[in-house]
């Protein structure tokens, strides 16, 4: 242990001590730590993914700590990348303006902003915001497009400094921010400062149904400490005065969740959503640590599965590309060792990513103009969850006879007479 990974004792919702590690992913790069030479691979540093269940809350979670600022500071993850998540966030901001009457020139903070796509849809609908976030370089390009965002980590004294210069919050937005908090206490005091008293907090978050029912071990990397569902969530909210007003289910990431939250002195009443969950997560038995034991065998089968077709494309010859690497790839490349021996090279359309190489493997990565100038044999979809934009752009590909390989939720290879 060291300043840049500490190991957690203690549950991170409810402080309690009694938990059990249930099962661990091999250990790994962090998934975002790209390098920038081949050759710094073997040199890379590798960190344990062993998966913790609170038997007093039932929450699931990592207690192997990275610090923020390495994970975050130099962030290359960009929402507004895909343009399937512009359209998401286009009609996450339009609903939640709809749905809970949000009045023109409103104060919408968003923790966690990225490049301000969120904010952006806001803006655009007549509100004021404000953007928190970390990443130094994604934070400057939303500021330079308008986007106001303070380059930091949110805690209770950018709360106070944003509710100074510019009043409280009517919105409080964090997607996919909930996963990646040590200190979530200290989140949610800071919220408590900013937010107005009828106002409300939205967060998305990688649902642990998904997760499990779909084998979705991939996106349980280092950012994610938290595994969320409603039931765990709902005790942390209340013990720290905020109520659940309404769930929802969206596809994002595969499968996630919208909480929707109010101080508990708000006005809004609780949906019947919030009850359905929960029912439907102990049905499931989420809140029983048998299930992620299990959990270990249906990603060994996957794995199995997955290995003995690229094998089976390598001993003939076959080139293999990647297409997408998202932080999830680090996971399923590292778990089921599918490295340089297995592909060729990556393409992303992230200009952040070209030019660099993957973590732990330094598999080269490249635009996507490669694929047309190297043509491989097959691709494998790493980003998985952007599977359909991604296989419609590769109709060519498809067309001349190529081959694609999407790993999850489940293996599929579509080729041009599927």
């Amino acid at each position: 242990m060291n300043a840049t990974h500490q190991l957690r004792r203690e549950c991170r919702l409810c402080r309690s001590v009694d938990v059990e590690k249930v099962f661990s992913l091999a250990a790994s790069p962090l998934a975002n730590e790209l390098l920038v030479a081949a050759e710094d691979a073997s040199e890379q540093q590798k960190f344990p993914l062993d998966l913790y269940f609170c038997k007093q809350c039932t929450h699931l979670q990592l207690f192997d700590v990275i610090s923020a600022e390495r994970l975050f500071s130099h962030y290359v993850y960009v929402s507004g990348t895909a343009p399937s998540f512009r359209k998401h966030f286009a009609e996450y901001a339009a609903k939640i303006i709809a749905d809970y009457k949000v009045e023109p020139d409103s104060l919408i903070v968003d923790i966690g902003s990225n490049d301000g796509t969120l904010l952006s849809a806001f803006k655009n609908s007549g509100m004021q915001v404000q953007g928190v976030d970390p990443a130094k370089e994604i934070a400057a390009d939303a500021n330079d497009r308008g986007i106001a965002t303070i380059v930091d980590f949110f805690s209770v004294d950018i709360a106070r400094q944003i509710k100074s210069a510019r009043g409280m919050a009517k919105v409080v937005v964090a997607n996919n921010v909930f996963a990646h908090i040590d200190d979530l206490e200290g989140i949610l005091s800071g919220i408590d400062v900013l937010l107005a008293a009828d106002g409300i907090l939205v967060i998305e978050v990688s649902y642990l149904k998904d997760v499990i029912e779909k084998t979705l071990f991939d996106t349980i990397y280092h950012e994610h400490l938290d595994y969320h569902s409603v039931g765990p969530l709902q005790s942390f909210f209340l013990s720290h005065q905020f109520d659940i007003v309404d769930v929802s289910s969206i596809e994002s990431h595969g499968g996630s969740i919208r909480v929707v939250a109010q101080k508990s002195s708000g006005g809004y009443a609780q949906q019947p959503s919030v009850a359905a969950f929960i029912a439907e997560e102990e049905s499931l038995g989420l809140f029983s640590a048998d299930t992620f034991r299990s959990f270990e065998h249906k990603i060994n089968k996957l794995g199995d599965e997955l290995k003995s077709l690229v094998a089976s494309i390598k001993s003939q010859g076959k080139s293999i590309a990647g297409y997408g690497l998202p932080a999830k790839a680090t996971t399923l490349m590292h778990q089921f060792d599918i490295g340089p021996d297995a592909i060729d090279y990556i393409v992303d359309d992230s200009p952040l990513k070209q030019g660099l190489y993957s973590p732990g493997y330094g598999i080269e990565i490249n635009s996507s103009d490669r694929l047309k100038v190297d043509t491989p044999d097959f691709i494998i979809v790493l980003a998985w969850n952007f599977e359909k934009p991604i296989i419609e752009n590769l109709g060519w590909f498809i067309e001349q006879g190529g081959t694609i390989i999407v790993p999850l939720p489940e293996l599929k290879v579509v080729r041009k007479h599927d």
